[in-house]
């Protein structure tokens, strides 16, 4: 996978409105009723990480889950960051 150049990267922002990039990762915080509801989040987001070979760092405080995305291997962002980070709104 190709890391995209900054003009790639600032045209496929505005596909995942919610997500802010600092540097070469994209994050969120997902924010839940309780932890559970956290959890069951995180284990959708496995299985969807796993088809799609393409894993997020995960950080999980009760509540609220933070995913950041960057495509180590290309060395910065990649339309597959963008492209699981769409899927990931969509789990919510």
């Amino acid at each position: 996978m190709t890391k995209l150049t900054p003009a790639q990267i600032k045209a496929a922002l505005p596909q995942v409105p919610a997500w802010t990039r600092k540097g070469a990762v994209i994050s969120r915080t997902f924010a839940f009723e309780n932890f559970l509801a956290a959890i069951k989040f995180v284990n959708a987001v496995a299985k969807a990480a796993e088809k799609a070979n393409h894993h997020p760092d995960i950080d999980i405080r009760w509540n609220k889950v933070t995913l950041a995305l960057s495509t180590h291997d290309a060395g910065g962002l990649t339309e597959k960051d963008f492209a699981l980070a769409v899927r990931f709104d969509g789990l919510v």
